[in-house]
């Protein structure tokens, strides 16, 4: 299950905090379990397998997946990073939750604050989709609310909202929580089976293009090591 641009799906809304993802014993199967973009894209971190995941403060969904993420996140392999990238979707609160986003990975607060933010949106019905009453919030909660409101207008959260709005469009994300690996790969699962196998099946099929992409890299390797 996922949010697309045009709505909510219908899902559970419970997902277990700890979800177990079968190990990749195989390559994902192109069209079922991922699709490959046209043109490959460039990613922040050379020499390592990127993984990025494209989300909303504003989506259930991806509430309920952050738990199982972290502990995938947990355990990731020296050669793979996880990178977490916001979408806006054209839609003025997702896109200050975007700026959020940023804004507390600028100042310091993100990894106090982001579970909770979730919490407080989806759980509280709390109507945070406003930079005041964002901030506000923030300083309730243990956070800096000077720092994060003036990072929120800052040049570079400005500069980080529209290069994530890019990002989504040219990995043609229209729908959410979303992974890519690698610059080159989106990864798909079946979403018709309820939201807690979509979840599990999503990251399961990142595992396989993890696997996939590192196969595709050993000849390249090899070839280094006999020079």
């Amino acid at each position: 299950m996922s949010i697309s641009k045009r709505g909510l799906l219908l899902a559970p809304r419970l997902l277990a905090a700890a979800l177990i993802v079968s190990s990749a014993c195989a390559y994902a199967q192109e069209g079922t379990e991922y699709r490959k973009l046209d043109r490959a894209q460039s990613t922040l971190s050379p020499g390592k397998i990127e993984v990025v995941e494209f989300f909303s403060y504003g989506c259930p969904h991806c509430e309920h997946f952050l738990p199982p993420l972290d502990a995938w996140a947990a355990k990731l392999p020296k050669d793979v990073v996880l990178r977490r990238v916001p979408v806006g979707f054209h839609r003025p609160g997702w896109i200050n939750l975007q700026r959020t986003y940023y804004a507390l990975q600028a100042d310091g607060d993100l990894g106090k604050l982001d579970a909770a933010l979730f919490h407080a949106i989806h759980e509280e019905q709390r109507q945070l989709f406003e930079e005041p009453s964002i901030a506000e919030w923030i300083g309730k909660n243990g956070g800096d609310a000077a720092k994060f409101s003036a990072a929120y207008v800052s040049f570079g959260v400005n500069n980080q909202t529209v290069q994530a709005d890019k990002m989504a469009e040219d990995y043609g994300i229209d729908s959410i929580p979303a992974m890519a690996v690698n610059g080159e790969y989106v990864a798909m699962a079946d979403s018709t089976q309820g939201e807690m196998p979509y979840l599990a099946n999503l990251l399961a099929n990142v595992d396989k293009l993890i696997v996939k992409v590192r196969a595709e890299r050993a000849p390249a390797k090899a070839a280094r090591k006999r020079q």
